[in-house]
């Protein structure tokens, strides 16, 4: 069963082993300085992606202060258990998680242009482009909360294309 859980010292170095594929390495920060700027900013909660009390990935998430928006800042799956639909399932957990939490109608993510699979993944779930650009240049997706996965069909837009298929399992 896949679940979100609070990081702790007992899941700690396993999170922080977890990687992405290499070429996914220029679009994602490592989990170690998603831990640390969670300690920067307060308003940033780091989670663990777990399936069977293993954890499988990592999510940084919160409300910003200035907008009030409620954005997924980061989430990785490992490379070993990436394309088995486990983003995808981790996604809608948190979603829900952060419409109960934050009682936010909307959920917001930031992606780094380029970045194919993230950006397949979350259209995949009914993300939409808002028109905007954050303070660092990623283009920034908005979904209902209430609406997640319904607002795209899956065939409306292609697939990525994995250059090196090694990490694919």
């Amino acid at each position: 069963m896949l679940a979100i859980s609070s990081l702790s010292p007992f899941n700690f170095e396993a999170v922080v082993a977890l990687r992405v594929s290499e070429d996914q390495t220029c679009f994602i920060a490592p989990n170690v300085l998603s831990i640390a700027q969670s300690k920067t900013w307060d308003y940033l909660v780091p989670g663990v992606i777990e399936q069977n009390s293993i954890p499988i990935g990592f999510v940084l998430y919160g409300k910003v202060p200035e907008s009030g928006r409620v954005y997924i800042v980061r989430l990785m799956i490992d490379r070993s258990l990436q394309s088995r639909g486990h983003g995808s399932a981790a996604t809608r957990i948190l979603i829900e998680k952060l419409s109960k939490v934050y009682a936010c109608s909307e959920v917001f993510v930031s992606l780094v242009p380029g970045n194919l699979a993230s950006e397949y993944l979350f259209r995949k779930l009914g993300f939409l482009p808002t028109g905007e650009t954050d303070e660092d240049g990623e283009v920034v997706f908005v979904v209902s909360a209430s609406r997640q996965g319904s607002a795209i069909p899956t065939n409306a837009f292609p697939s990525p294309v994995r250059k090196n298929k090694r990490h694919r399992s």
